[in-house]
């Protein structure tokens, strides 16, 4: 008898997941309505998904559908690719959000016709051709590439005092220690792959620029959000405004989505 059940269950539940039974219907909308926008979050190096996790409370309390991608860092085109796998999976329009990378990321995935609008957090805004040693050119060479550290396959990732000096000082060091802890390694080659296209010529973009960044010039950071004629919002903070000021991302974020 307990056999016969579970295959039974087994069977409703199959046949919900591949059949689309009703049992695993969901809509981020009422009925008759178009679903509601999704927020994709995109990190950038010396990160993952987690660098996202004082934002995305913020967003859910808001009832704002929200996925953060888990990027390998091994190619631009690689992370492009996981992302728009993302974007295909939610039901209706996308806000997509990228932190330092993760603006590269997003500048060529957010052509796809699901995204809506764009929101740098600190990241780069590159112009089609655009690498960040072209974005870079010029400018001094950041403090913190002393502190890098690789294997011998190329993959780069940052020292934990690296980590609690430049890429997150306005942070308790627990916090600081823990980002290094789950920092995902970053291919060396991704600073030379160039976008293709860009979104933000044909989508509206907001940008926040951070005053004491320490890892991207804040004065590139207004060059890149003068230049998309992004909605610009500035933060006393270091790079990892999502974790120092989680509540002005999130309302940044919000205030897109809300975006007709």
């Amino acid at each position: 008898m307990i056999s016969r059940l579970r295959r039974a269950c087994m069977g409703v539940l199959l046949s919900a997941l591949f059949l689309g039974g009703p049992a695993f219907a969901h809509s981020g909308a009422a009925p008759g309505q178009a679903p509601a926008k999704t927020v994709v979050l995109v990190h950038g190096y010396f990160a993952d998904g987690s660098s996202w996790s004082r934002v995305i409370p913020l967003l859910q309390a808001a009832g704002i559908n929200v996925v953060a991608v888990q990027n390998p860092l091994a190619s631009l085109d690689g992370d492009v690719e996981v992302t728009r796998r993302v974007i295909d999976q939610q039901a209706g329009q996308v806000v997509l959000v990228g932190h330092s990378f993760g603006g590269m990321v997003i500048t060529q995935a957010g052509i796809d016709p699901k995204v809506a609008s764009l929101v740098y957090v600190c990241g780069y805004a590159p112009s089609p051709g655009d690498s960040i040693n072209t974005l870079q050119a010029g400018l001094s060479s950041p403090p913190w590439l002393a502190d890098l550290v690789h294997d011998d396959s190329g993959d780069f990732t940052l020292t934990q005092a690296g980590i609690l000096k430049y890429f997150a000082p306005d942070v308790p060091p627990k916090t600081g220690k823990e980002i290094a802890a789950v920092q995902g390694a970053f291919f060396i080659g991704t600073l030379g792959q160039s976008v293709s296209d860009a979104a933000w010529l044909t989508k509206p973009s907001s940008f926040i620029q951070c005053d004491d960044d320490q890892i991207i010039d804040p004065a590139l950071e207004l060059r890149m959000a003068a230049k998309i004629n992004a909605k610009l919002v500035s933060v006393r903070s270091s790079h990892v405004v999502m974790i120092s000021h989680p509540e002005i991302v999130a309302q940044t974020i919000i205030d897109a989505v809300l975006k007709p």
